[in-house]
């Protein structure tokens, strides 16, 4: 396959894992989209499949929502519910490969865009803690991907005023699935034709997030994206 060109539609019955796209695969299985999942080496053939077809689907199609990507496209193979289905680590890791493979020049620029959008924002939400997370933080980032960015405040009124004096328009909503831990209300805005929603938590909260892995960050303050965007060359 042609380094830039992307899989047809057609090609949705069945989509290799981009990591493994060189692997030969039977014939049959391509043709007809189902799998032989008898044993381990079965499973393990499905569970790349639909990872891979997953991944697809949210490099191009704008899908940011991995369980509902792995479901769509488990379906889309014609997978029943019986199937283990991908974690979304695996997703994320075949997500990297797609795209290093067919977005190699517009993504790292779309993320390095994102992330300089983002600062913008968080320059302008200082009073209230801002941390990036998300996809654009994870360096996932693609074509239709929006900015996600927590703030920690004593009431959301504050960060609707500030949003308000800056002339900001914005609409609010509560989160789909309230839970322990939940962001009180989020923030939906459009900063250089691009969809920001900020989730504001108490400012108590601040200190009781999950703390990061020294590895693979879940938030970063305004100074840590500032040295991500210094890292990549403009």
């Amino acid at each position: 396959m042609d380094k830039d060109s992307n899989p047809s539609p057609n090609q949705l019955s069945w989509f290799p894992s981009p990591s493994t796209a060189i692997m030969p695969r039977h014939k049959s299985s391509a043709r007809s989209g189902h799998f032989g999942n008898s044993g381990i080496h079965g499973k393990n053939q499905v569970r790349r499949s639909i990872a891979g077809l997953a991944a697809r689907m949210m490099a191009e199609d704008g899908i940011a929502d991995y369980g509902f990507a792995k479901r769509k496209a488990a379906k889309a193979l014609g997978v029943g519910d019986g199937e283990t289905l991908p974690t979304n680590d695996e997703i994320e890791t075949e997500l990297r490969a797609y795209q290093s493979l067919f977005q190699e020049d517009e993504q790292p620029e779309r993320l390095r865009s994102l992330r300089e959008a983002a600062l913008d924002v968080m320059g302008l939400l200082t009073d209230f803690h801002p941390y990036l997370t998300g996809a654009v933080l994870d360096g996932t980032a693609g074509r239709y991907t929006g900015i996600e960015i927590d703030l920690y405040a004593d009431s959301t009124k504050d960060v609707e005023i500030s949003l308000l004096s800056r002339s900001i328009s914005y609409e609010s909503s509560e989160p789909r699935r309230p839970r322990a831990g939940a962001a009180e209300t989020q923030l939906h805005l459009v900063w250089d034709d691009t969809p920001v929603t900020l989730s504001v938590y108490p400012s108590t909260s601040e200190r009781q997030q999950k703390r990061d892995s020294p590895t693979r960050p879940t938030r970063a303050s305004t100074t840590a994206v500032a040295a991500l965007i210094a890292q990549v060359p403009g």
